[in-house]
């Protein structure tokens, strides 16, 4: 195993001073392994290579568990390869397995921001200034270089959003990954996308065909559609409820599907979803 200055043996002699002081200063991202272990060599070398590539943002401290046994059973270690980074002499985050290397750029991310996160800032500010065309430029040149940057992924899905692209925009969103931390902020924009397949609904015409025939399903669901298309959320729900009602199966659930959106839209402690998610469990379990 090639060791820089990055890249440190640790064991129960001077894990103290190695990791735990050590990680007032400078995150240390602890690897406990075992020489015999399959998926230890498989995760030690992608470890050893971000540490190179973050060049001292963080250590990486290796501890074989056959010769530390003390240190293995203070830190719970049951399977490994397990992985424990410490921050401000504390445990900040953990996970066990050999995670693949956009996983383990993903958990890094949380606590160290890489090149790419700074020009995704960058990029951010540009299109907070009005500069669109700059800012899209540099966000397409850091997913060239890294496809999976979920703050790339994110700031050029607003954007695309922004300019009516309703198609790429959902494109970039949807790579997003599910357990980066912009996938949260990314799901209402990505429900917002699917419910403006309505857009192109004449809801005028809607209405006067409604009236004239009040019980017409397929009238209801695309007068919700039209609705929610134009952000008009209360009234949508009431139409997507009143048709889950008449047929569930209508257009593949799509109502209820469509509901739910919505609620992904309005937050779950928004007084509409919570209105609504009672009255749809009440005509889905009565």
């Amino acid at each position: 195993m090639t060791m820089n200055e990055s890249i440190i043996e640790a064991g129960e002699d001077n894990f103290e001073t190695a990791v735990l002081e050590r990680s007032k200063q400078v995150p240390v991202l602890v690897d406990f392994w075992a020489p015999w272990c399959g998926p230890c060599r498989v995760l030690g070398p992608a470890l050893e290579k971000l540490a190179e590539e973050y060049d001292g943002k963080f250590i990486l401290a290796k501890v074989n568990v056959d010769d530390n046994p003390a240190l293995a059973s203070e830190f719970g270690i049951q399977g490994i390869p397990a992985v424990k980074l410490f921050r401000d002499g504390g445990l900040a985050s953990e996970f066990t397995g050999a995670l693949p290397e956009p996983m383990l750029r993903e958990f890094l991310s949380r606590f160290l921001p890489s090149a790419a996160d700074a020009q995704a800032q960058e990029a951010a500010q540009l299109g907070e200034q009005g500069k669109v065309a700059e800012a899209k430029a540099l966000y397409y040149a850091i997913l060239e270089a890294e496809p999976d940057h979920a703050k790339s992924l994110l700031g050029l899905g607003r954007l695309l959003m922004d300019e009516g692209d309703s198609k790429s925009a959902l494109e970039y969103l949807e790579k997003i990954s599910a357990i980066a931390e912009e996938r949260t902020d990314a799901e209402p924009l990505i429900a917002r996308l699917h419910l403006q397949g309505g857009a192109a609904q004449d809801e005028k015409a809607l209405r006067a065909a409604l009236e004239a025939d009040p019980n017409h399903v397929e009238t209801k669901f695309n007068l919700a559609q039209a609705l929610a298309a134009k952000g008009k959320y209360e009234e949508a729900l009431k139409e997507y409820l009143a048709v889950v009602k008449a047929d569930r199966k209508f257009q593949d659930d799509g109502a209820r599907k469509a509901i739910l959106r919505i609620f992904e839209v309005l937050g779950s402690e928004d007084d509409l979803t919570q209105k609504y998610r009672s009255e749809l469990a009440k005509i889905l379990f009565s």
